[in-house]
């Protein structure tokens, strides 16, 4: 999403002050990431407030689904939610587990087909270490920003969700398919050639997807908006300190960063109703 620069302005010139439900932060990739939170009536661009003084405060939770005030499980939605909604399946996070193509349903068939029967891309991407990983075709290059990688490339691209999923889970025999985030956040980082260590890994592809391998594509590279990088890692979590403030130094993956070594993960903290102050 890019939203209107007339709009931003007018946005960055209120009293800064802002109030809403944490999600994700909506990403735009320019010569390096622009970032944004998005709130139901504001956003703040996050790019702009580097070197200012933030504060977040913990008001209450708020469930993404029944929009109801009940304690987060996870990814944002209460247990009830999490444990009977179709976005939160177990095919979200094991892509193998996928079987629309096969018309067989988990929780909501007519979902699960929207988004399990639509291209979707195994690439590495490198954020500490070389990892594979699945996303819908859509997401490029989103889902590499959310995991802080400084570089990717695509694999193959697959038809559906479980050929992608079966693809990763053949491959995870070969490479890792988890990010150290602490290294991804100090920047202790190696720059690799994917296209290279995408050829060693084409031998473990399965058999029905060989004729899916992108043998063309080249390398991503991704800058991220940070001045400082963390030495020493303390991560904030609001349930146990729910009044932080600092000065923000840098965004990367879904994380803050500010001066003093402290991280937010804001993937972590969707469903958290937030006041947020700048100055």
């Amino acid at each position: 999403m890019k939203p209107a620069k007339r709009h931003q302005l007018k946005i960055y010139e209120k009293a800064m002050r802002y109030e809403g439900v944490l999600t994700k932060m909506k990403t735009e990739l320019l010569d390096q990431v622009e970032y944004y939170l998005d709130f139901e009536n504001d956003f703040l661009n996050l790019n702009q407030l580097l070197d200012k003084t933030i504060s977040l405060n913990f008001l209450r939770f708020q469930c993404l689904n029944c929009g109801q005030q009940k304690k987060i499980f996870r990814q944002g939605y209460c247990y009830d939610c999490f444990s009977s909604i179709p976005q939160a399946g177990d095919w979200i996070m094991k892509p193998e587990l996928s079987k629309a193509h096969l018309d067989q349903e988990d929780r909501d068939l007519e979902f699960e087909k929207s988004v399990q029967l639509q291209p979707h891309i195994v690439y590495l991407a490198n954020s500490s270490n070389v990892k594979v990983g699945v996303t819908r075709k859509t997401q490029v290059p989103t889902r590499w920003i959310d995991q802080g990688a400084h570089e990717a490339i695509e694999i193959a691209e697959l038809p559906n969700r479980y050929l992608a999923g079966i693809t990763e889970v053949a491959l995870k025999d070969h490479v890792s398919d988890k990010t150290n985030w602490r290294k991804m956040l100090t920047n202790d980082i190696l720059d690799l050639n994917l296209e290279e260590e995408r050829e060693k890994l084409k031998g473990f592809i399965p058999e029905e997807a060989k004729a899916y391998y992108l043998a063309d594509r080249k390398e991503t590279e991704i800058k991220f908006p940070v001045k400082q990088f963390p030495k020493k890692i303390k991560t904030l979590n609001l349930t146990k300190s729910p009044f932080y403030q600092g000065k923000l130094t840098g965004v990367k993956g879904q994380y803050l960063l500010f001066e003093d070594g402290t991280v937010f993960n804001v993937r972590a903290h969707e469903g958290f109703v937030v006041e947020i102050q700048v100055s």
